[in-house]
């Protein structure tokens, strides 16, 4: 492998826009270093959603990577996010029996009866807010994008009230990307000592909530299909995870889109564009995990620019770099843009492994935003655009705080 051809991901992502123009210059795929670990970057959408569903590509690193566990489990500080057993994770047979069990959390109908307890938390949220003293800033990532979704997975979960900051400090820290191994491993204890303080009190007091449905389909003896006891404790930790830390990047950066995009938002308020235009343009402009760890070729695969996926080759979906590929969204891709024909992303995944939240966090986002810019309607950001900082993560691409002056009041 020629190193001149590789491109180190920066682990603070200083430069997100310029690092994935610089991915796809490299063609459909392109070799990058991930903390020190060689995959393929994805940025081509076509090329991204084939892979996404070719049987020749694996989750499985237990199978299908050969670098794992020797070089990864204690050496690599996104070891976490490959060494889970979870449907994140899982191949064929055993991904379809893990989905399985959880999929019932997220039909339509349960979706949607999550919807007044969303509003409760945003209205709650919004009256916190407008208790800002006139004139003073408030950051509307620690104060709004984080809370509620965090609220609502632990709405869903059962998460003790009390134990809601250690998850989401623990939750936050598997997204970073500038932990030493010895850091991300202490973490990952901290995290699973969390999650079998959950499975102790609900074993020890069931509710109706997804872990205890969860906990019910390990503990009940049936047809060999339940989960094992690690399989449980990651899934609780997928669910947790992925159910609140991407809908709080989605809805920070749908909010500064709005903000410094006053045409655009305009047209919202005016009726010209819905607000779910808004969170699809949002998730494809500025996908909330910019890159997806890991998958794996389970046998060499054939590039259109003639290179060659060898089986092992680890692959990372830059999903990012496919938002704004001018291969699906033409010259405009790169700005935010409410009444483009077509808002496609791949931001939740594609094939058996799209996300099973997206519908909540459609929802939850939709309802959110809504919300804010009715009840703020005078809302503006405190510091020009160029000025908000972002996240410090190439896994999660928000900002370290969006700094907003409310205005008037539109209950007062």
């Amino acid at each position: 492998m020629d190193d001149q051809q590789i491109i180190v991901l920066d682990p603070a992502g200083s430069d997100r826009h310029g690092e994935d123009a610089a991915l796809r210059a490299r063609g459909p795929a392109a070799r990058v270093d991930v903390l020190g670990v060689p995959a393929w970057a994805v940025t081509d959408p076509a090329l991204l959603k084939q892979l996404l569903t070719d049987s020749r590509i694996s989750k499985d690193p237990h199978q299908h990577w050969p670098l794992f566990p020797e070089q990864i489990v204690g050496k690599w500080p996104l070891a976490l996010w490959v060494a889970v057993r979870n449907m994140f994770t899982a191949y064929g047979a055993d991904h379809r029996r893990l989905r399985r069990l959880v999929s019932p959390a997220f039909t339509a109908r349960r979706v949607q009866a999550l919807s007044a307890r969303i509003e409760e938390v945003t209205n709650g949220l919004l009256d916190d807010l407008a208790a800002t003293p006139p004139g003073e800033p408030a950051d509307l990532r620690a104060r709004f994008a984080y809370p509620l979704p965090i609220q609502v997975i632990g709405h869903l979960m059962g998460l003790p009230e009390d134990a809601i900051g250690d998850f989401r400090g623990a939750v936050d820290a598997v997204f970073a990307t500038t932990l030493t191994p010895e850091e991300a491993t202490a973490n990952t204890e901290k995290l699973y000592g969390l999650l079998a303080g959950l499975v102790a009190a609900k074993r020890a007091a069931p509710a109706a909530d997804l872990t205890s449905t969860l906990i019910a389909s390990r503990d009940v003896e049936g047809d060999g299909s339940r989960l094992s006891e690690q399989e449980l404790l990651d899934t609780l930790l997928l669910v947790i995870s992925a159910g609140y830390e991407t809908t709080v990047n989605l809805l920070d950066q749908a909010v500064t889109a709005l903000l410094s995009h006053p045409d655009q938002l305009a047209a919202v308020r005016d009726g010209r564009a819905e607000w779910s235009t808004v969170v699809e343009e949002a998730l494809r402009w500025e996908a909330p995990v910019p890159h997806l760890p890991m998958r794996f070729a389970t046998e060499d695969i054939a590039l259109p620019t003639g290179e060659t996926i060898k089986a092992g080759d680890a692959i990372l979906a830059s999903y990012s770099a496919a938002g704004r590929h001018p291969a699906l969204h033409g010259p405009t891709a790169e700005e935010f843009d409410l009444s483009r024909p077509s808002s496609e992303h791949l931001a939740f995944g594609h094939g058996v492994h799209f996300c099973l939240g997206a519908p909540l966090a459609r929802m939850e986002a939709e309802i959110a935003l809504r919300g804010l810019f009715t009840r703020f309607p005078d809302l503006a950001l405190a510091v020009p655009p160029h000025e908000l900082r972002p996240q410090g993560s190439f896994l999660a691409n928000g900002h370290k705080e969006v700094p907003a002056l409310l205005g008037r009041d539109a209950r007062s």
